[in-house]
């Protein structure tokens, strides 16, 4: 631990109040440890473990996850958002099956260049599971360290992100890494938390420059944002039979990517249209649903839901990016989290 001007104080706050149970430390091996990082990026440890313990339970390996079909990757994942990293992670898997014999690499170099994973990941896998020597820079790491040395600057600034790289090589120690990491993360997550930091209770309230000056509210610095904006779309509910609801495959770009959501439209007319021309709905135009309002980290959307009773078998113009849901036995794919708690309530009640 010499030449760590932290690591001392942070291993004994481990010891005595760190996160010692959570799921992916019993047994922790690299591949538990690889889902649980992928999972937490951008989203906190008490959403993350419901998530993880049915996904291990369904995947409990490498080579299971790899074999699975991404649309049962993305079921699993549906309601914990930011889906890219399913579609990473399942990418990977099946690289490591045919390139590593099924088990995660060593090397820093192979892991950081696997998708969905990169230095910072990288390092975590390493240093839990292998006592390798590599610093981490997530976002709870990255909030200590900056309000620890007081470096200015949002992230993705490249300065401030240079000499955070710095502090995090200098602090980690030569012993006991896997202790050491975790324990930067807990008290990221736990005590120097964004807002409202615990100050009184962190071992490290002593040496922080943030705290010193009362900056510890202003640092790490905030990225810059424009004006939230909102946006309104229209959904068209195409019900067949009464039970079934035509789902498309969205784009892997963008929100929701590679998930099956309803058909989506900037206006009503334009859904009606599609009802008329492709799915052969004559008569009354779409009832609108009760409106959807849900938040994304930068815009605000509002769903308005179209229903349109389909009265004759329409086909599936592209097999891979369409299909007939059924609402009363659910196909377990990928579905947005507000789209598929519309179907749920869909499904609960006499539609025709």
């Amino acid at each position: 631990m010499k030449g760590s001007p932290i690591a001392a104080a942070l291993l004994d706050w481990h010891r005595r109040a760190g996160r010692h149970d959570l799921p992916w430390q019993h047994p922790r091996t690299p591949y538990r440890v690889w889902v649980s990082e992928i999972m937490l990026q951008q989203t906190q440890v008490a959403t993350v473990i419901p998530y993880y313990r049915r996904f291990l339970e369904r995947f409990p390996d490498i080579r299971t996850l790899a074999d699975a079909p991404v649309d049962e990757v993305l079921h699993l994942w549906s309601g914990l958002g930011y889906y890219a990293r399913a579609r990473h992670l399942h990418r990977a898997a099946a690289l490591i099956r045919d390139g590593y014999g099924g088990e995660l690499p060593a090397s820093f170099e192979a892991l950081a260049a696997l998708p969905g994973i990169g230095r910072s990941t990288a390092g975590a896998i390493l240093a839990q599971t292998h006592g390798v020597r590599v610093p981490i820079l997530d976002g709870n790491a990255r909030r200590v360290l900056a309000r620890y040395f007081a470096v200015a600057g949002a992230r993705g600034e490249r300065s401030a992100e240079k000499r955070l790289w710095e502090l995090a090589e200098r602090c980690t120690p030569g012993q006991r890494v896997a202790d050491y990491t975790q324990a930067i993360m807990d008290l990221g997550a736990t005590v120097c938390v964004r807002r409202r930091p615990l100050c009184a209770q962190c071992p490290l309230a002593a040496g922080c420059q943030a705290r010193r000056s009362g900056r510890q509210h202003q640092l790490p610095g905030a990225r810059r944002s424009g004006v939230r904006r909102l946006q309104r779309v229209f959904m068209l509910i195409a019900l067949q039979d009464c039970a079934r609801v035509r789902l498309e495959r969205r784009p892997e770009a963008g929100i929701w990517g590679g998930l099956w959501c309803l058909p989506e439209f900037t206006s009503a007319d334009a859904a009606a249209a599609f009802a008329r021309q492709t799915l052969g709905v004559d008569g009354a135009p779409p009832q609108a649903l009760p409106e959807l309002q849900h938040a994304f980290t930068h815009f605000d959307l509002t769903i308005t839901p179209l229903l349109v009773h389909c009265t004759r078998a329409a086909d599936l113009v592209e097999e891979q990016r369409a299909l007939w849901y059924n609402l009363r036995e659910p196909a377990r794919v990928g579905l947005p989290a507000p789209i598929g708690a519309l179907l749920t309530r869909l499904a609960e009640q006499t539609l025709c």
